[in-house]
């Protein structure tokens, strides 16, 4: 069970008007059933409204809620959903703020709000009681026989785990849901009626993504309508549904109608962001407390319609502000580690190897911001173009223009001898374009380039990035290696925006021009010989694939340890209008193949600062054996 469509609801109210109160509220439910929602929440008294104030003392009242509730009941019948809906309750003389959770005609439990407000505009103490510590108890309505009642209440199905909380319970310093997740619920509910001040919607929605983030879970709030008294208050009908920090969905407050909204929340990715979480685990385990488990069985708990949006470029963030933002971060996380490392080595040089490509260009790009914020000459970064078998004159040039542009000091040395004399001396035959003919050509140039940081008392900058890393996709002991790596937790399709934000944000016309160029150019290593027309004949994406497809599979692959099968359902959602289903398979299984058997060469990569949520640091993030085998992955 990866995904199961949730929903929030707010009805229209009359105070006191219980029966109208219901039609409004069943309506809400039949729209969350034609729409497939298997969760639907309801505002805090929603049977009665929020602001009866004295009349919640009144035994009509109280009497004609509970045949709503059971009214309530009967009409949940073959709808296969779970029904959350607010009502008061009577018990040994205490009156409670309930949230009633009614299943196929049934009550399954009643959670009272924990905490009771009683400051500036709530007086809610004059009429209700805490629910805090009311545990291990039932209760009978007059419907209904021994109901579990108690704060201590969470309501399974399978891999769903349900746990509710009411309104002020959110405020408090440790709201009942931080326990609640800890003892496994993954959707915290909440119901509330929470007024409607200046900036007020804000916080409130960051109390929904603060605490959605820390428990790890989906959190799906439901508060009281305008339609509420507004004697001194006026309530919105904020809804909101939150998942793992993130804002999924929000309606537009201040709606006259019945109104609903939905998300498909993915109970896989909580789960697994909680298993790899050390720190939620040990909090699990100081703080446990027994639960009652109360179950219920979803006769389908499958997402009919997958609308969920799957970001297919889940690096890189969607929004250009962001991105931009994003950018700016990221360089200053680069250059303050090479900085660090400058600094600790005291090296006065950089070395780097120029392609005219892109990861070599962000390298440089990196190198010559590090060297103005030491305030050290640009000269000293010395720059190397390395021509060879496959360079074209696109590239060639593209790297002795932005080298001289950037003002560093631009050296060239010519490979193809030297390699045509180690082809002479290890008996390869030149006509043969095999590994053999590659990877010569890419350990001459990495020999060149460390014996002059040794000869210039500098250091090797590395040029390769994560997805080149996740795919094997270097020479070991060749590009493979450096002194230091600056882009090595930064996927391709990131690479490509960090060089663009320099292109039109922080670079000269001059530069900017040739920056543009270089991503125009296609990727490759360029290590075999050109075309006719002296243009690029290794196009590494014809070879590998497309690095937007590996990128979206080494996220989910590493991120939330997602099997083969779900990450070709989400690729096949998020790029259906670009690929079709065996072309990703196609490509997953390459990415698979290739990230198993390649793993020997990221066990020997060298030093790089860390830059996203992913990385395959062997001393860090990723740690895996050089001799796993991919078999399971393909079963």
């Amino acid at each position: 069970m990866d995904f199961i469509k949730v929903g929030a609801a707010c009805p229209k109210t009359k105070v006191a008007d219980i029966d109208y109160n219901i039609e409004n509220i069943k309506s809400c439910i039949e729209d969350g059933y034609i729409n497939g929602s298997k969760i639907l929440i309801f505002p805090e008294l929603s049977i009665t409204s929020y602001t009866c104030a004295d009349l919640f003392t009144q035994w009509k009242l109280l009497n004609h809620a509970e045949q709503g509730i059971k009214e309530i009941c009967l009409f949940s019948e073959g709808k296969d959903m779970v029904i959350a809906v607010g009502a008061p309750l009577l018990h040994n003389n205490c009156l409670y703020n309930c949230g009633y959770i009614i299943f196929e005609g049934k009550v399954l439990g009643i959670v009272p709000k924990s905490y009771i407000p009683n400051y500036t505009e709530f007086y809610e103490k004059r009429w209700f009681t805490e629910g805090l510590g009311l545990k291990e108890t039932s209760i009978d309505l007059s419907f209904q026989e021994n109901v579990p009642f108690g704060t201590d209440l969470i309501f399974t199905c399978g891999e769903i785990k349900l746990g509710f909380e009411i309104c002020e319970d959110l405020w408090v310093t440790i709201p009942p849901s931080s326990y609640l997740s800890l003892q496994g619920a993954n959707i915290i509910a909440n119901l509330s009626a929470s007024n409607e001040l200046v900036s007020k919607s804000a916080y409130r929605k960051g109390l929904v993504e603060d605490q959605s983030g820390r428990c790890m879970s989906a959190y799906i709030y439901s508060s009281a309508g305008v339609h509420e008294s507004t004697t001194d208050l006026l309530f919105s009908g904020h809804m909101l549904i939150g998942e793992n920090g993130i804002i999924l969905n929000e309606n537009d407050r201040f709606e006259r109608e019945n109104t609903n909204i939905y998300s498909i929340v993915d109970i896989y990715k909580l789960n697994s962001e909680r298993m790899k979480n050390v720190s939620f685990r040990t909090s699990a385990k100081l703080h446990s407390t027994n639960y009652r488990e109360v179950k219920f069985n979803l006769k389908d708990s499958g997402v009919e319609k997958f609308d969920r949006f799957v970001d297919r470029h889940p690096f890189v963030p969607s929004s250009e502000a962001l991105r931009h933002e994003r950018c700016k971060e990221i360089f200053n996380i680069q250059t303050s580690a090479l900085a660090k490392r400058l600094e600790h080595t005291k090296a006065q040089k950089a070395v780097i190897g120029i392609s005219g490509g892109l990861d070599s260009t962000l390298a440089l790009l990196v190198a010559v911001k590090t060297f103005d914020m030491l305030k050290m000459p640009r000269k000293n970064i010395v720059t190397i173009t390395m021509p060879g078998f496959g360079t074209t004159d696109r590239t060639y040039n593209n790297a002795l223009t932005l080298c001289r542009e950037l003002e560093c000091d631009l050296r060239e040395i010519n490979i193809v001898k030297a390699c045509l004399q180690h082809f002479e001396d290890i008996g390869h035959d030149t006509s043969i374009h095999d590994v053999t003919y590659e990877n010569v050509q890419a350990r001459e140039r990495t020999q060149i380039l460390m014996d002059i940081a040794n000869k210039e008392g500098g250091i090797l900058i590395g040029t390769g990035d994560l997805s080149e890393l996740a795919l094997g996709w270097c020479t070991y002991n060749g590009d493979h290696m450096s002194m230091y790596s600056v882009n090595c937790s930064i996927p391709k399709t990131l690479v490509r925006y960090l060089v663009k934000y320099v292109a039109e944000k922080e670079s000269s016309r001059e530069v900017g021009e040739t920056l543009l160029d270089i991503l125009d150019t296609p990727v490759s290593p360029e290590l075999l010989p050109r075309d006719v027309s002296g243009d690029i004949t290794q196009k590494t994406e014809d070879i590998v694939g497309p690095y937007e497809l590996h990128d979206f599979f080494l996220y989910h692959f590493i991120k939330h340890g997602s099997s083969p099968e779900r990450i070709l359902f989400l690729a096949c959602h998020a790029f259906k209008d670009e690929y079709d289903k065996e072309i990703i398979k196609k490509w997953l299984d390459k990415f698979l193949w290739r990230f198993f058997s390649q793993q020997f060469k990221r066990s020997a990569l060298p030093d790089g600062p860390k830059v996203g949520t992913i990385s395959l640091s062997p001393r860090g993030d990723w740690r895996m054996p050089s001799d796993a085998s991919v078999n399971t992955w393909f079963k």
